[in-house]
């Protein structure tokens, strides 16, 4: 038997969700979000609504959880937020068909994609990547996974945000651009999807900015809510 290795630094923490119904909790692989796929977003940010949903990572240490305070994040003078309906994979593979997709999913989530706005749109002007503005501390704040077996697959349904109770997103899945099979389908033949994975599916209309002390509720209709409030910028 081997011995258990030595590290030299800490390991990591390991991230992970809850899971309703159980006391076991979903560990987090990768981070995986669709932008452009709701045509309503597409035109508030006034981008081409004849280009196909773009993708895009975030760590996986970016995941915050329901009701926790996180800060106003830093280097960004517009940030905003963008409610989500997320998909965590139980399996995964390459090439999967579109047409046997929901077999690899284990439930779905409430999640915001959280965004450097100013960061995105300077980075869009030049073509360059979005890591910076996407991709950055506490930027993935993810509710409770609703396994399948208790609420099959939503392809349709209210996804609702409100700030300091005021709506300010109000949409149906249904307005999806691309369905959850064709995501995972695409996503799949750029990536060897695997167990732990979540998928960001991209925001409605709606999205604006967030000050501190503001608190954001978004809810998706059988999936219950996520709670964030924004506390003071990192020191």
């Amino acid at each position: 038997m081997s011995a258990t290795p030595d590290y030299v630094v800490p390991l990591p923490a390991v991230a992970s969700l809850p899971v309703a119904g159980s006391a076991a909790r979903f560990p987090v692989r990768r981070i995986y979000c669709v932008g452009r796929n709701y045509l309503d977003h597409i035109r508030e940010l006034g981008n081409d609504e004849k280009e196909p949903p773009i993708f895009f990572t975030k760590p996986r240490d970016a995941i915050e959880q329901d009701g926790a305070t996180i800060p106003y994040a830093s280097a960004t003078e517009n940030y905003h937020f963008e409610l989500e309906l997320a998909v965590a994979l139980q399996s995964g593979g390459y090439n999967i068909p579109a047409e046997t997709a929901l077999e690899h999913v284990f439930g779905y989530a409430v999640a915001l994609d959280m965004t450097r706005r100013d960061l995105q749109k300077q980075l869009t002007s030049r073509a360059g990547p979005w890591d910076v503005a996407k991709a950055f501390d506490h930027s993935a704040p993810c509710g409770t996974i609703h396994p399948v077996a208790q609420v099959g697959h939503p392809d349709a349904g209210r996804i609702h945000l409100t700030v300091n109770g005021e709506t300010k997103q109000d949409a149906d899945l249904k307005a999806m651009i691309w369905d959850v099979p064709h995501i995972i389908a695409h996503l799949s033949r750029l990536f060897e999807l695997q167990a732990g994975d979540i998928i960001l599916t991209g925001t409605p209309a709606g999205v604006g900015p967030v000050q501190t002390g503001d608190t954001l509720v978004g809810s998706i209709d059988g999936l219950g809510t996520l709670s964030i409030h924004i506390g003071a910028p990192c020191a």
